[in-house]
């Protein structure tokens, strides 16, 4: 067993963020493991850009509420104890919503090949951000 020395919280890159935004590693998966886990604080109206997982990723909302867009306009929403899966190569984007602060865990997997892990794309306009919500599956 061994405690892991925690890394100091950075600050998320602009380039593929709208707004303020910073996480903690949790885990950075050294090998055999592939595992990541981060925990991302978001400030209101924070984003990620769109982008995608060569294995896919999990979100599981600790506290406010998360938005999470698809490319087909669709933007759900997550309350804290909620968990998002998204399948591998799936466009999507988080962040918070206009009023809040939000938090989640975020998990992916190295994909153990040539493949990047993640694939980031353009940042989100207003446009899909402020989307019709919907809550629960789609």
């Amino acid at each position: 067993m061994e405690f892991v020395t925690p890394r100091p919280t950075t600050k998320a890159p602009d380039d593929r963020f709208t707004g303020d935004v910073w996480f903690d590693i949790v885990q950075a998966g050294e090998e055999p493991s592939r595992l990541r886990v981060n925990l991302v604080r978001f400030a209101p109206g924070a984003r990620t850009a769109w982008h995608h997982h060569a294995v896919g990723q999990t979100l599981h909302v600790v506290s406010g509420v998360a938005l999470i867009g698809t490319r087909d306009g669709t933007v759900f929403e997550a309350h804290p104890g909620e968990t998002v899966t998204c399948p591998p190569a799936e466009e999507h984007w988080h962040g918070a919503t206009p009023e809040r602060f939000m938090e989640h865990l975020a998990m992916w997997e190295a994909p153990g090949d040539d493949r990047p892990e993640t694939t980031w794309l353009e940042k989100v306009s207003d446009e899909p951000y402020n989307g019709t919500r919907v809550r629960g599956a789609h």
